[in-house]
């Protein structure tokens, strides 16, 4: 994978390419960690050069192997800690909330792209949003509380207290909890 290659055909932007069509066979791991805070090591240390992560996300699906960088020539597996993608934006028009990641992938809280609740490497519950490919990503602390703060809390028929946020004519979970206060946010 020659990295300032992609950077040249990418001419700086990181449009998403039809990585879910490309179908080489895995040639095997790389070197790249997604650290659950959004940030992608190489050989453990960041990238120098923020465009090259965005172009890389842009090639990042998730597949049988797991993570893996994809192009239609090869496939290389990557590690990640928990979700490659961070929210880092939330932004409500058209009576819906739109999504921002940390590498400007936009999506609107809907249907297509919604909210669920899965464990965190810690063990906690919080909330993630389907992005593409297979992958997702974690709410920003500061998106979870604005999100929060717009959100519905009110007790499910389980008993468990639920909170919930109404986008694009769907609620979506934020988070739950059986005591009458949760424990910590994500």
């Amino acid at each position: 994978m020659n990295i300032d290659r992609l950077l040249q055909q990418s001419g700086g932007s990181a449009t998403i390419p039809p990585v879910d069509t490309w179908q080489p066979e895995l040639t095997g791991d790389i070197d790249i960690r997604i650290q659950a805070d959004g940030t992608w090591l190489h050989e453990g240390k960041p990238f120098a050069r923020p465009a090259i992560a965005k172009v890389l996300a842009s090639l990042l699906r998730r597949d049988a192997e797991g993570y893996c960088l994809v192009t239609p020539a090869e496939r290389w597996r990557v590690s990640v800690e928990d979700r490659p993608l961070v929210i880092v934006e939330a932004d409500f028009r058209d009576d819906a909330w739109w999504l921002t990641t940390q590498f400007e992938d936009v999506v609107r809280l809907d249907a297509d792209h919604p909210l669920s609740l899965s464990m965190t490497p810690e063990g906690d519950l919080a909330p993630e949003c389907a992005i593409r490919f297979g992958l997702a990503a974690r709410l920003h602390r500061n998106v979870f509380y604005r999100l929060v703060e717009q959100a519905r809390v009110e007790e499910a028929a389980s008993g468990q207290t639920v909170c919930r946020l109404y986008s694009a004519g769907s609620w979506h979970p934020l988070g739950q909890w059986s005591d009458s206060l949760p424990s910590e946010a994500p």
